[in-house]
């Protein structure tokens, strides 16, 4: 396992990262090929989706093995550039 100085996380882990937006965008997918480009060690995500009571907002969170704080501070500012993404977690 890899401590690093900057954060108290030791790699490799799983991390849950979540993404909100728009419901009737397709979050997911959008999700899942930016956390593709990142984590391609990875097969397959562990999903959870969540609406919001009155419909209009989804949350998606993926349990992601990190390797190392570079492949999360990379999805992250990817999911926070896309223009459908309006908040990360």
């Amino acid at each position: 396992m890899e401590l690093t100085k900057d954060s108290a996380i030791e790699f490799p882990c799983d991390f849950p990262i979540k993404a909100m937006g728009l419901s009737t965008d397709p979050i997911e997918n959008i999700f899942t090929n930016i956390a593709r480009k990142h984590f391609p060690h990875m097969k397959s995500f562990n999903i959870k989706r969540q609406e919001s009571s009155g419909g209009n907002y989804i949350s998606i969170t993926i349990i992601m093995e990190a390797l190392n704080r570079e492949q999360l501070d990379n999805v992250y500012r990817d999911l926070s550039a896309h223009k459908k993404i309006m908040m990360t977690l």
